[in-house]
């Protein structure tokens, strides 16, 4: 090698694409926990439905109940579940825990519809589902396209009903109509963001009225679902029932090399981390995943991050361990350190006038670090120390674990934001740590299998450290 090659490959960062040179054994590892990752996104497309499905992962793997523990010591294997929609698992380390938690946190809500508390009514000879769409999203996107509708309805007695409605194959499933082209002169002359309006995103459920009366259409639907579920109107008020695209995750493209699915924001790293945590080979530190809801709106109310569940469920760790007294949980949280796992918006050569190309991350390029998300100045954001992301780079590079750092989108285009600066806020060292993702927030995201397998890869190391 002359000596020009010898300065440039020890002075250049390596920015190479992640399978170059990758022996088959790596693919065939990487492939096969892709096949799992897209058998999990068949089953889960609700927070609720994420929380059932990691609950008996974490179960089959030697996890108890937090409450019905007496008392913990070190190796023990514990999770909090939060009115099934957000989870807490921990792994009690050899070390003190004082000396401060390892933790990977991700959330598992994603961009959807839902259903208003009155949301069934009829119009002309069609019965339609009134929905109000939840995180950000391109209302556009919704219309014409096949949707499933998931989630619960509670009686006033307490009965609870599940609802899933459309995954099966002998299901119906449902959709947003939209105007016909040759119609739509008035429409398309309007600005993108605005072509369709939330209050129009209907959702189309029935047609065959139930006799000749006002209203039959939605008479009939009623009966339809009194007979099935033993409901009647009024138990829309005490539900919880999500839009969700009918999208089968799949392999995509020729080489199958990416995944495509619906709410791989943030489910991609939620599966990674769980994976992670489960696969911890008994962690001289205590390590913790966190699997929040609420993130697209906020991380508000009483399962999103900002709510004061986390710390009541490490405060009961520390009473557990019988080593609580005032202010250890204030001194954990300062010891501690945090990978905030979440997606971020990957370059896309189709739309690059958006993104910095110096500073994008890649598809395939492995998991991506982002020392700060925010919009225009870094407003909002949690901006990771550099001491702090010199410690996250070392473990990565001492375990081959190929990673990149990135910021969202061109100074003054946009922005985004995690639960990271909420955790920052207790003190905790925290950067946010994910997967690329192209098409984010649509109802179908792209994603690589690389960066996937490199996520898991990473989030078990960083567990793993002293």
């Amino acid at each position: 090698m002359e000596k020009k090659d010898k300065l440039r490959e020890s002075l250049f960062k390596n920015n190479k694409n992640g399978w170059e040179n990758l022996a088959l054994e790596g693919k065939q590892e990487i492939f096969e926990f892709s096949d799992e990752y897209i058998k999990f996104l068949n089953e889960v497309k609700t927070e609720r439905e994420a929380v059932k499905y990691f609950k008996t992962m974490l179960l089959e793997h030697g996890f108890k109940n937090i409450d019905e523990i007496a008392s913990l010591e070190k190796g023990d294997k514990v999770f909090y579940v939060n009115r099934e929609k957000n989870i807490y698992a921990i792994i009690i380390g050899a070390d003190n825990i004082e000396l401060g938690l390892n933790i990977v946190g991700a959330h598992i809500d994603s961009p959807r519809l839902d259903l208003k508390p009155n949301p069934l009514y009829q119009d002309g000879q069609f019965a339609y589902l009134k929905t109000h769409y939840y995180g950000g999203i391109k209302k556009y996107q919704w219309t014409t396209i096949p949707l499933e509708i998931h989630g619960v309805i509670v009686k006033a007695n307490g009965e609870k009903i599940n609802i899933n409605i459309g995954s099966a194959d002998n299901d119906p499933i449902f959709t947003i109509t939209d105007l016909l082209p040759h119609l739509a002169m008035d429409q398309m002359e309007k600005k993108l963001k605005d072509g369709i309006n939330g209050e129009d995103l209907n959702v189309l459920v029935g047609s065959i009225p139930y006799d000749d009366k006002a209203e039959a259409v939605k008479l009939n639907i009623l009966n339809i679902l009194n007979e099935k579920y033993g409901i009647t109107e009024i138990d829309f008020n005490s539900s919880e029932l999500e839009i969700v695209p009918s999208f089968k995750a799949k392999s995509l493209g020729f080489d199958k090399s990416m995944v495509a699915a619906y709410g791989q924001d943030d489910r991609v790293c939620a599966f990674s981390s769980m994976k992670a945590i489960l696969d911890a080979n008994k962690p001289s530190r205590t390590s913790v995943c966190i699997l929040a809801d609420k993130e697209e709106i906020g991380s508000v109310g009483n399962t999103g991050m900002y709510s004061q569940s986390f710390d009541t469920f490490i405060s009961e760790v520390l009473n557990k361990l019988g080593v609580n007294r005032p202010n250890l949980l204030q001194k954990v949280f300062n010891n501690s350190r945090m990978l905030s796992a979440d997606v971020d918006g990957a370059l896309d050569p189709i739309y690059s006038n958006v993104s910095e190309k110096n500073n994008a991350s890649l598809l395939g390029h492995g998991l991506e670090l982002n020392k700060y998300t925010g919009s225009r100045g870094k407003s909002g954001a949690s901006d990771a120390n550099a001491e702090y992301v010199a410690f996250i780079r070392n473990i990565f590079e001492k375990e081959n674990i190929k990673y990149q750092i990135s910021e969202l989108g061109k100074v003054d285009v946009g922005g985004g934001g995690t639960i990271a600066y909420i955790l920052a806020n207790k003190g905790i060292d925290v950067i946010d740590c994910g997967v690329p993702v192209l098409s984010m927030h649509a109802p179908y995201e792209v994603t690589s299998k690389y960066d996937i397998y490199t996520a898991y890869r990473g989030y078990k190391a960083f567990l793993n450290h002293k």
